[in-house]
């Protein structure tokens, strides 16, 4: 037909391409073209249709042989072609992955809702101190979870009743919906509604669960809460979530912990940073100085002459790993020169004494311009300094 396009051009491909390369393509046309994504696009919906027409020649292995040997004759009755149209074409791998349903193309990827299916996750939130994330604990935590109800052994039916197939789906649990759309005929599979999946209907119901199997009670859970945790991060218990559909297992309950910050301490993944004082003796004499860790205070010997600012390591008193309690990481403590507010008169005296042995920098000197400038004593400087 001489108004259609190659078909290897309509995909952009080489005519020696791969099943991998065509099916790439179409995609990236797919989701560019789809009718969905362009709602009212005359334009994009010919441009959908006809790669929809290529991938479904050459995705097939006989169809793409004699298309190759005949070209668009092979499909309009001639050369044996015996004419081609979209339907029994399964599309749903592709359409599947590009907009989450793979039921809607009829054949492959349906799942039977009816069967056994697990329960869903239920999620908590507990507080931590800064020193029970770092060391691990236990915690005690209270929540709602659903038990079998005891008088229908979770059937959710009367003593007496039972359960009936649901007449709106058969008992399939799936109602499957054809319409004719530009690729064909397609099928779009749904939940029934009646019975919600089951296939089930419950006539009469229950007293004591209303029909839904479970009955909702408050229990206390220990939590072993393990070292080296961090804030935001959470603790899985397997099949503490909600109860299972049609036997199917409970899910998971998911503890998320909060951990509360410290006055002393910060954190950074194993890292531990704090800032810890020094005097100004301490500082120039140097000498051993005492530093406060996460398992209590140790001592540090620091070089004389440290200067404020100056940043020291303490190998493995840092967070431990969670994977390895054992191994731990550093901590990291800025010193910080303490300097006096309020000074005594014998503490000003032997300040001054020992800045006159540095040359008495308190010295005020001379004025900008020359003139000399009445001298204040260096004890009337620092009395200035310290109003």
């Amino acid at each position: 037909m001489a108004d259609k396009r190659d078909y290897y051009e309509v995909l952009g491909v080489d005519k020696n391409a791969d099943d991998a390369a065509i099916k790439k393509a179409y995609r990236a046309l797919a989701r560019k073209y789809h009718p969905d994504q362009n709602p009212g696009d005359k334009e994009a919906e010919a441009k959908f249709k006809e790669a929809s027409e290529a991938y479904a020649v050459l995705s097939d292995e006989e169809k793409r042989k004699k298309y190759d040997q005949f070209g668009h004759s092979a499909f309009e009755g001639g050369a044996g072609g015996g004419g081609f149209d979209f339907n029994g074409m399964d599309f749903s791998d592709i359409f599947g992955d590009l907009f989450g349903f793979g039921d809607i193309f009829g054949g492959g990827g349906r799942r039977n809702s009816n069967g056994p299916r697990r329960g869903a996750d239920l999620r908590t939130v507990v507080r931590l101190t800064f020193e029970e994330a770092v060391f691990g604990c236990e915690k005690e935590i209270t929540i709602t979870m659903k038990d079998e109800c005891k008088k229908c052994n979770a059937t959710g039916v009367a003593p007496g009743s039972s359960k009936e197939k649901c007449k709106k789906c058969g008992g399939k649990g799936q109602i499957v919906m054809t319409q004719r759309t530009i690729l064909g005929m397609m099928q779009n599979v749904t939940t029934c509604p009646d019975c919600n999946g089951t296939g089930q209907i419950i006539k009469e119901k229950c007293p004591d669960c209303g029909g839904t199997g479970y009955i909702a009670n408050k229990k206390k859970i220990s939590v072993t809460i393990p070292a080296g945790i961090d804030d935001g991060q959470s603790i899985r218990l397997r099949e503490k979530g909600e109860p299972g559909i049609n036997g199917g297992p409970r899910g998971d309950l998911l503890v998320q912990v909060n951990v509360s910050r410290s006055t002393k301490f910060d954190r950074d993944g194993m890292t531990i940073m704090s800032t810890s004082k020094i005097s100004y003796a301490q500082a120039a004499l140097g000498g051993d100085i005492r530093l406060e860790t996460i398992d209590g205070d140790v001592l540090f010997k620091i070089k004389a002459g440290t200067q404020t600012g100056t940043r020291v390591r303490l190998k493995n008193k840092g967070v431990p790993s969670l994977r390895n309690k054992d191994v731990r990481g550093d901590q990291y403590v800025t010193l910080v020169v303490d300097v006096p507010t309020h000074l005594t008169e014998k503490q000003k005296e032997a300040l001054i004494a020992f800045d006159e042995t540095l040359g008495g920098t308190m010295d005020t000197g001379e004025g900008s311009a020359g003139t000399k400038k009445k001298k204040k004593s260096i004890k009337e400087t620092i009395d200035d300094i310290l109003k």
